[in-house]
């Protein structure tokens, strides 16, 4: 029982300090380009950064253009969604990218057919490259 104990207070301290110690700690929500749907900001991007005119909602293509590179990594994985019955949404799937000197960025990966998907529904200001767990 004791052993028990101590895994599971030993998880919780690992699960609680997660990547917070790449960035300054702060998540904010943020609205889509259209409105339609709520993403996430992991911390704040210097002024002059190329991730610091990144939106939520942005196409894969709309970010490469901005940042001016294709992703140095990325991999792709199915999120809980796709487990719904009869779930059509866009982010069955997603696909997250690391860029190095910037940080990470999730994309909807699509639907279980691989149709729609390719929005920006997360930002992590991460310079180190900590943030990319494949």
């Amino acid at each position: 029982m004791k052993t028990w104990g101590l895994g599971a207070a030993l998880a919780l301290a690992l699960c609680a300090t997660g990547t917070t110690a790449a960035n300054d700690g702060q998540t904010q929500e943020a609205k889509s380009q259209d409105g339609s749907f709520t993403g996430e900001i992991v911390g704040t991007a210097d002024a002059d950064s190329k991730f610091a005119q990144l939106q939520i909602g942005m196409s894969m293509q709309d970010v490469q253009e901005i940042l001016d590179r294709a992703p140095d990594r990325f991999h792709t994985y199915e999120s809980g969604k796709r487990w719904i019955p009869f779930y059509f949404g866009n982010d069955a799937t997603r696909l997250q990218a690391l860029f190095r000197g910037e940080g990470c960025l999730i994309f909807t990966g699509g639907n279980i057919w691989g149709g729609g998907g390719s929005e920006l529904i997360q930002i992590e200001v991460d310079p180190s490259g900590d943030c990319y767990q494949p």
